[in-house]
């Protein structure tokens, strides 16, 4: 049988929410830790006119989907700083967002959490902050009880996997996120997985924390954004999977910017660069590899190829590159392609 995924772009009305009331009979994970992608790369799809083929994306992902898990105790206004960061209690944290979505404006839920959950946007190993930055654009676009529900879920997963990174060292900084990202030093070989890395970031190179107007920091998250995304085509090979993170994890925090009060900018930007220069430093390679694309393609073909290569990262690295639209965040996009496995 074939299972490959081919495009459909004809009428996608109604396809984006089918495909989320699938995904939210699952839970935000599987085997423990690792992240349930349906979600984010169905909203992807369907952002970039390919919602058409989110349900044959979703049969050939099924296998990696469990179900949601078991409540504990309701989250409650008076509880939930004793529930912050207890990935056993993700339903309880869905249930308190629906709530909280049900009663209020989704801006003024996501206002008053936002920066409660921003400085442990490392839990998940960044999936919690990006799934957000994900159901912030669907909503935004289109508000309905499908996107609001996967809102309620992502924000539930950022606050049961909410994990602060404190006592980094400050080192001198650079000017462009391009540099800054060159000074970025590699942690100490030997340690293997996420959280193991995580936790042997000691050292962090300052960037753009001149930073004082709401704008100007929204200029350098979009610069920081497009100067990892471009990273990635020379240096993706470190880690194929876990760099994207330092281009995707940001442009969530960017692509949430506008639903958010102006003066949760400014942190916004600093947690987003500490994201990726955190991830930069897990994975970052022996040396950087000059990459030149086989090709020079239009955004409509790099969008197709991500699709027929079906990797979640890739086409989630995909979506991040077309927000950016230039040739070389296009040929990163391309370099994914090379460097990841196929969804089977």
């Amino acid at each position: 049988m074939d299972t490959s995924i081919t495009s459909d772009t004809s009428d996608t009305s109604g396809h984006l929410e089918e495909a989320l009331d699938r995904v939210h009979a699952s839970g935000p994970e599987r085997q423990g830790w690792l992240s349930n992608h349906a979600p984010m790369v169905v909203e992807a799809l369907a952002a970039h006119g390919q919602a058409g083929s989110v349900h044959r994306w979703l049969d050939l992902y099924r296998d990696k989907l469990e179900d949601f898990p078991d409540r504990t105790a309701p989250v409650t206004d008076d509880n939930w700083p004793s529930a912050l960061g207890d990935p056993r209690r993700i339903a309880d944290w869905t249930d308190h967002f629906s709530r909280m979505l049900a009663e209020r404006p989704w801006k003024d839920v996501l206002a008053e959490w936002w920066p409660r959950l921003l400085p442990g946007l490392y839990g998940g190993a960044t999936h919690t902050v990006i799934r957000v930055g994900h159901a912030v654009r669907a909503v935004a676009a289109e508000e309905n009880g499908p996107r609001l529900t996967e809102l309620a879920h992502a924000l539930g997963y950022w606050a049961a996997r909410h994990q602060p990174v404190t006592g980094l060292v400050a080192l001198p900084g650079a000017t462009t996120a391009t540099d800054a990202l060159d000074s970025v030093p590699a942690i100490e070989p030997g340690h293997v997985g996420f959280r193991n890395r995580l936790a042997a970031v000691r050292r962090l190179p300052v960037w753009a924390q001149e930073v004082t107007d709401p704008d100007t920091a929204k200029e350098r998250l979009t610069e920081l954004v497009r100067a990892a995304t471009h990273r990635y085509a020379t240096h993706g090979h470190g880690e194929p999977t876990m760099l994207v993170h330092a281009a995707t994890a940001p442009n969530a925090v960017l692509r949430t910017l506008d639903s958010l009060p102006r003066d949760q900018w400014i942190p916004s930007l600093q947690a987003a660069w500490t994201a990726s220069a955190a991830v930069t430093a897990m994975y970052v390679p022996l040396a950087p590899v000059a990459y030149a694309p086989p090709a020079h393609l239009a955004p409509e073909e790099v969008v197709e190829r991500a699709l027929a290569h079906g990797d979640e990262h890739v086409i989630k690295l995909t979506d991040t590159a077309l927000d950016i639209g230039d040739e070389q965040a296009l040929a990163a996009a391309l370099r994914s392609v090379e460097l990841s496995e196929p969804l089977a």
